[in-house]
C-alpha cells in the first residue's frame, strides 16, 4: 500500500522545489510589460500574472494548502480571492500603499508558516490572513492594468478571479485527499515550508518575484 501513495505524496514539494529553483525570468508579465488594449490581451494578462509571478504563485498554493486543512476549507479562497479585487481597486484609485512587494513577500511567509504548523490555526484568523494577503496581491497585481480601457480591465479582472480560485481550490481539493495518506501530512508541510522559502526569497532578493 505504501508505493503507490509515495510518488503522490512527494509531488507537491518536489514540483514546488522546482519552482523555487527557477530563475528571475518567470516573474515578467505576459504582455512584457505593456498595458493591455483588448478583451483578449486583457484575459491572457489576467490568467498568466499571478502564475509567471513566483511570490503571487506561491501565495495561491500556500493558500490551498491551508484551506485543504477545514471542514469549511473551500471557502476560504472566497476571502482572498474578494480582498485580491479590493487590492486591484485601490491601486486603481492611486491610493498609496508603502513596501507594497515587501507586504507581497512578508505575506507569502506568513501563508507558507501557517501551512508548515501542526497545529490548525483558527477559521477567522485565517481568513484575515487571507483578506490581508489578497488585498496588497491586488494592489501589487493592479500595476499591470492602470491606464486600461474598461474592455481589458475587464478581462484582466475574469482571468485573475479565474485563474486563482482554479488554482486555490484545485490544490485545496488535491491536498484534501493526499492528506488521507499516512506519509502525506509531512510532505504537504514540506510544501508549506517551500512556499515561505520562496517569500523570503522574493524578499531578500526583489526581482526573484
Amino acid at each position: 500500500m505504501i508505493a503507490p501513495i509515495l510518488p503522490k505524496t512527494r509531488l507537491i514539494p518536489l514540483a514546488f522545489a522546482g519552482l523555487v529553483a527557477a530563475t528571475p525570468a518567470l516573474a515578467h508579465h505576459p504582455m512584457g510589460g505593456m498595458t493591455p488594449e483588448t478583451f483578449s490581451q486583457g484575459l491572457l494578462s489576467g490568467l498568466g500574472h499571478p502564475v509567471i509571478g513566483l511570490d503571487h504563485l506561491a501565495a495561491l498554493v500556500g493558500v490551498g494548502l491551508v484551506a485543504s486543512r477545514f471542514a469549511r476549507g473551500l471557502t476560504l479562497p472566497a476571502f482572498w480571492i474578494v480582498a485580491m479585487a479590493a487590492g486591484i481597486g485601490l491601486h486603481l484609485m492611486s491610493a498609496d500603499l508603502p513596501y507594497a512587494e515587501a507586504l507581497v513577500a512578508l505575506s507569502v511567509v506568513a501563508i507558507g508558516i501557517a501551512a508548515t504548523m501542526r497545529t490548525t490555526l483558527p477559521y477567522g484568523l485565517i481568513a484575515a490572513l487571507f483578506v490581508a494577503g489578497g488585498a496588497v496581491h491586488g494592489y501589487a497585481l493592479g500595476e499591470a492594468i492602470v491606464g486600461a480601457e474598461a474592455t481589458p480591465l475587464a478581462a484582466y479582472l475574469i482571468g485573475l478571479v479565474a485563474v486563482q480560485t482554479a488554482l486555490t481550490t484545485g490544490i485545496a481539493f488535491a491536498a484534501r485527499s493526499l492528506a488521507k495518506g499516512s506519509l502525506a501530512t509531512p510532505a504537504l508541510r514540506m510544501a508549506g515550508v517551500a512556499v515561505a522559502v520562496t517569500g523570503v526569497a522574493a524578499l531578500a532578493l526583489p526581482a526573484f518575484a
